[in-house]
């Protein structure tokens, strides 16, 4: 679109603000392989027509930083960027933009206005940013991983790139993978690939022993895949059948001492806090669900507040402006989906099947374990422990704050919850 557009100045744009939990794929790429993004964007810009481009990369990344700055030396030296590339009329710069941390500046729009200078904050689309991006002009806006296969494509074609993956999803895609399983890192797999070979074969399994429970996928806005979805295809158009997305490609395992009521609580505290507040819905709606999860973990929930939690969530979803609002309550809905038994033992049992909120924990000491040194007695911080040295040690549960101390300084492993 921004080819067709006519215009005297045109941009290209670089989404390197990489702000999910866990993810490290754009900076791998700019930290080995600085060159193949500048090679991409300056594809990209003589493709459109623009003599500008801005890499907007995170200021937490300063060996990414580093090296993109030494590549578009080396690149400027060797005539291959600046102006009259290679004696001919084509002139072409790239100019580096270090974002503060804000994750809504990975939604397209916020990431213009931080660049202009302006508050990081989304804008209503239409106009798009392929009719009016960077300073009001025609902006093309791609990320890292998209820019760097370019000079792949047009070196080997495009059939080649056709060659890996599906029909409506070719090439490959990089995955962070972490968590659970046994080996991780960054993979790069044929888009289409099942998650159980993600899991199982790339991933070397759950390292902990213990039973495959789910996978995060897509970020603090993408969604939880269960045992069902082991055979699912990792592509666009599966992930988006089964609600899910791929995203910047975080995949998180978790296996069965995971809590999912849990999981979704850490990622809409992460969303919430990251809301710029332009949307009263994103703004508020983000907090309310945050209140009532953190009240479920709490112990302290109801029904009605499941049915409040299902109902902001939707309101979240179908009314805010950007990306950010739009799919902060997947996490949420995902796991009400696929694990609502977990969240109803903890309103209607009162207990986490996981044994992982501490408020629903009980701390006891096992007798035959216990040496009576009253290390535990010693650093409890209420002096709910009580003994006599030599003789098994007793938690009166009355006074227990729960915080799990007598547990993690026990020599014994007498401490049970």
């Amino acid at each position: 679109m921004t080819q067709r557009v006519q215009s005297s100045k045109k941009y290209i744009v670089c989404n390197a603000d990489e702000g999910d939990p866990g993810a490290f794929m754009d900076e791998s790429i700019m930290e080995g392989n600085p060159h193949a993004l500048l090679e991409g964007m300056l594809i990209a810009g003589y493709a459109v027509g623009s003599d500008e481009g801005y890499i907007y990369v995170r200021a937490e990344y300063p060996l990414a930083i580093q090296r993109l700055r030494t590549a578009i030396t080396q690149a400027e030296q060797a005539g291959l960027l600046g102006d009259n590339i290679l004696g001919g009329p084509f002139s072409f710069h790239i100019h580096i933009k270090e974002g503060a941390g804000a994750f809504v500046c990975g939604e397209e729009t916020a990431l213009i206005s931080s660049i202009e200078g302006q508050r990081g904050m989304p804008r209503p689309k239409p106009p798009f940013p392929a009719q009016a991006g960077l300073w009001g002009k025609p902006t093309v806006v791609n990320n890292v991983e998209t820019f760097a296969n370019v000079p792949r494509i047009l070196l080997n074609g495009a059939e080649w790139f056709r060659s890996f993956g599906t029909e409506n999803s070719p090439g490959t895609k990089v995955f962070a993978i972490t968590g659970a399983v046994a080996n991780t890192g960054l993979i790069e797999v044929p888009m289409g690939t099942k998650l159980r070979d993600v899991v199982f074969k790339i991933g070397g399994g759950i390292r902990t022993g213990k039973e495959f429970k789910a996978v995060q996928i897509g970020g603090p806005y993408g969604a939880c895949l269960t045992k069902d979805h082991l055979d699912l295809p990792l592509d666009y158009d599966s992930l988006k059948s089964v609600g899910a997305m791929v995203g910047s490609g975080g995949l998180v395992v978790m296996d069965e001492s995971t809590c999912m009521v849990e999981v979704a609580r850490f990622f809409m505290h992460f969303t919430q806090k990251e809301s710029c507040g332009k949307c009263v819905l994103c703004r508020e709606g983000t907090k309310r669900m945050l209140q009532i999860l953190e009240k479920i973990v709490g112990g302290r929930g109801t029904l009605d507040d499941l049915s409040l939690l299902e109902e902001v969530a939707v309101a979240v979803k179908d009314g805010s402006l950007c990306g950010l609002g739009k799919t902060a309550p997947n996490p949420v809905l995902s796991t009400l989906k696929h694990f609502r038994d977990e969240y109803l033992a903890h309103i209607v049992d009162g207990v986490c099947p996981a044994g992982e909120c501490e408020s629903f924990r009980s701390y006891s000491i096992i007798q035959e374990k216990c040496k009576g040194c009253g290390l535990c007695a010693r650093k409890c911080p209420v002096n709910a422990i009580s003994g006599e040295p030599k003789t098994p040690y007793i938690i009166d549960n009355r006074a227990c704050v729960k915080c799990g101390v007598c547990a993690e300084v026990c020599k014994f492993d007498a401490v049970a919850f």
